[in-house]
């Protein structure tokens, strides 16, 4: 049998139903209002949003800002049924690729302490933690690891 292939390409108005869905089935994703993505999706040239696709379905996506050459990883999720299978990796190298060829000199995110698996995956993308941020998180309170990386 053959592997799927997943496909990077930027997320449109038609995404946002099954975005949302893969974010409220992912407790560490930040949850935000369809308003919210509607905004993300006409915020223009300082927004990048990217879904990763397999046959049609939607496996995973994320949202970043560029501003001033820096780049903000805003929320990156990838489906349940489709982790562990490298998508989250490849959005996150789409994204630094994009990001550096628009000029952007480093990309900068944060992320709960207690989530190994995202932790993980930013280290083997070159990301290294950079601080913390006491009490960032709530329901539960949780510190936020902050990470970087130089383009």
């Amino acid at each position: 049998m053959f592997a799927p292939i997943t496909q990077i390409r930027s997320a449109k108005q038609e995404d946002i139903p099954a975005m949302k869905s893969m974010a409220m089935a992912a407790p560490e994703a930040a949850l935000w209002s369809t308003g919210q993505y509607e905004a993300l999706l006409t915020a223009g040239e300082q927004r990048l949003v990217l879904v990763a696709e397999e046959n049609g379905t939607l496996r995973g996506f994320l949202a970043a800002r560029t501003i001033s050459g820096e780049c903000e990883l805003e929320n990156i999720v990838v489906a349940p049924e489709a982790r562990r299978r490298g998508i989250g990796a490849l959005l996150l190298r789409s994204l630094l690729n994009r990001t550096r060829a628009e000029g952007a000199t480093v990309c900068w995110l944060e992320v709960r302490t207690s989530n190994t698996a995202a932790r993980r995956l930013y280290g083997a993308a070159g990301f290294r933690e950079s601080g913390r941020r006491r009490g960032y998180y709530q329901q539960p309170s949780e510190d936020a690891a902050l990470y970087r990386i130089d383009l």
